[in-house]
């Protein structure tokens, strides 16, 4: 035969294995020699046609399905990793340089009928487990005119290695295995350029997937975009909470709107000298697989599966990375080193930490995105779980990681933390105090008793720390009052700790001295409420318990009002406010407590002769 007959199109190149390709050096080591086969059809006989660099030779067998692909090469490592017999429990023995192949003598063809020309292709698939590849036949089909997001697909891929407790590979390495299964799949990058990323071209979530009826079962997932091709059972959303079936549907509703939570990323300055290894596209590389990270993450937080998050930081840090090269450049993923080259430099930290703030700034807003409102106990446990793990899991991901880059990760994730604790801590507060406001006795006895508080005598013991306006002070007690006779709502409440806010600092809008006088107000209302509280105490009042409870409350909530007034002066995010510790204190404070002030410690022996 002819190598004229082999049909142009669909060409695609195929790792073919022989025993004669095995050659045995004189320290009895094993080594291979891999040709390619380009392999076509023929028009009309219905044979495959093998060409080599050193022959040709056909297989009989029905005609093979027609590929329209680009060409994908394949290459194994050594020879133990062909073994056709030999089952691994997980994906993660294996290195991630492993191509998804079995080998075959060149001495059997493949025979393809034509029930099966358009199953994915199984035959690649060995070096991982069976469930796995049995979980993506059952969940995806290829098709035309159709794509998922590439950490969509990932994504769906680590939920389900976290279910079967298996252990993912990397997101390379996953590619290669998703190309072994769908054989015809491309790689194509949608969007706008700096706001693009890739996905995979000819394929979709089955029809019938539990994947697809998740989507159609959870509300929820109308607020995201990013969440429309990304569902999952209810059940398996349960188990990250430990609890009931329904009760992820009874806490997704109390999460905030996702589809605006992904912030506008920064361009990265392109005038800073590189590294001579760092191209431009690696950097507009570094841009789009970050996106796509923070895409998982966002998908992870709205499907209340927190524990993947440490997955997803473990992953783009490439852990348990072998450093290819050569994989690395197929799936359009940064090397290890060249991620971590990129890490060390000015500009992309600041945009790491540009786009850190700001996501998670956005991430509080969607877990938590109304402090007052009642939220399920198992939801604000999840959360402050959430909240408890994060810094040792990003600290665990990134240990191998440049300390200058592990820095800033940890500044924004530590800041972020604590917001969530706060604000879970504010809402509980926001809970238990609403009780008591809606309880008629209660505020009877407490207006009763503050009645009795002497004013005049705490303002005088405050006004030396405080300096405050005796007007103002009498307005704001005449107005509490009122308030509690009134037996305002906390929303009401709410109200009136903003308007004493703004109120405080309407002076110092627009002002360099802004925080400054922010943090001073904080100070004064604390100060002052403290004083009424001990004259409270005093006098035994019976309201003592709910007049300290609402005094925390409002206190919690007063941070909460100046922390967004700080950020919305300065420009950035409350949670950048937040994790920016100024050194220098103020010029009051440090009149009383010096910097350089020391206690001196007298001699022992001078003590014993006194």
């Amino acid at each position: 035969s002819s190598q004229d007959n082999v049909a142009s199109h669909g060409a695609y190149h195929v790792q073919y294995v022989d025993s004669e390709l095995y050659t045995t050096t004189g320290q009895g080591q094993t080594q291979m020699a891999y040709p390619v086969y380009a392999v076509g059809d023929y028009g009309t006989a219905g044979q495959q046609y093998y060409a080599t660099a050193t022959g040709n030779y056909t297989a009989s067998g029905a005609t093979a399905a027609n590929h329209t692909s680009s060409d994908y090469n394949i290459v194994p490592v050594d020879d133990s990793l062909l073994s056709t017999t030999q089952t691994r429990a997980s994906p993660q023995t294996i290195a991630a340089e492993v191509a998804y192949i079995q080998g075959q003598s060149n001495s059997q063809a493949s025979t393809v009928s034509s029930e099966t020309e358009n199953t994915p292709s199984l035959s690649h698939a060995t070096r991982v487990s069976p469930a796995t590849v049995a979980w993506l036949v059952e969940n995806y089909e290829t098709a035309e005119g159709v794509s998922l997001p590439r950490s969509t697909l990932y994504n769906h891929y680590m939920r389900h290695c976290n279910e079967n407790k298996l252990d993912a590979v990397n997101a390379a390495s996953f590619g290669k295995l998703i190309r072994s299964v769908f054989t015809g799949l491309r790689t194509r990058r949608l969007g706008t350029r700096g706001n693009s990323k890739y996905h995979y071209y000819g394929i979709r979530v089955k029809p019938g997937s539990t994947l697809m009826s998740a989507l159609d079962e959870k509300p929820l997932n109308n607020n995201s975009s990013q969440t429309n091709s990304i569902g999952q059972s209810t059940t398996r959303n349960a188990k990250k909470l430990g609890a009931k079936p329904e009760t992820y549907e009874a806490c997704a509703q109390y999460l905030g709107d996702g589809s605006a939570a992904i912030p506008v990323f920064p361009a990265i300055d392109t005038t800073y000298s590189f590294p001579e290894e760092v191209t431009f596209e690696d950097v507009d590389t570094l841009r789009s697989i970050y996106r796509e990270h923070c895409e998982a993450f966002l998908d992870a937080v709205l499907n209340l599966e927190f524990s993947t998050v440490e997955s997803l930081w473990r992953e783009f840090w490439r852990v348990q990375d072998n450093n290819n090269g050569d994989e690395c450049e197929e799936e359009k993923y940064l090397s290890k080193s060249k991620l971590y080259t990129l890490c060390q430099c000015e500009p992309v930290q600041v945009f790491i930490k540009q786009v850190d703030f700001a996501f998670y700034q956005n991430m509080v807003d969607v877990l938590i995105p109304d402090v007052l409102r009642p939220i399920p106990s198992s939801l604000t446990q999840a959360i402050r779980n959430f909240a408890k793990n994060l810094e040792s899991w990003l600290s665990a991901a990134m240990s191998e990681c440049p300390d200058s880059i592990l820095q800033i990760k940890l500044s924004a994730v530590s800041a972020f933390s604590q917001t969530l604790r706060r604000y879970t801590s504010l809402n509980h507060l926001a809970q238990a105090a609403r009780a008591v406001l809606q309880n008629s006795s209660q505020i009877a006895q407490m207006l009763n008793d503050l009645n009795r508080v002497d004013f005049h005598n705490v303002q005088e013991q405050a006004s030396w720390v405080c300096q405050c306006d005796t007007a103002t002070v009498q307005r704001l007690e005449n107005d509490f009052k009122a308030a509690l006779q009134q037996q305002n709502t906390l929303e009401q409440w709410a109200s009136w700790l903003r308007l004493v806010v703004d109120s405080a600092l309407e002076e110092y809008r627009g002002k360099p001295t802004f925080a400054k006088a922010a943090r001073q107000f904080l100070l004064k209302w604390s100060f002052y409420s403290s004083m009424v509280i001990r004259d409270l105490t005093l006098r035994s009042a019976a309201s003592f318990g709910s007049f300290h409870l609402i005094r925390l409350l409002y206190d919690e909530y007063m941070f909460f009002i100046v922390e967004h007034k700080v950020a919305l002066a300065t420009q950035t995010t409350p949670i950048a406010v937040m994790s920016e510790v100024d050194r220098q204190p103020d010029d009051d404070i440090g009149m009383v407590f010096p910097a350089n002030y020391e206690c001196k410690i007298e001699p022992e022996a001078k003590r014993m002769r006194s």
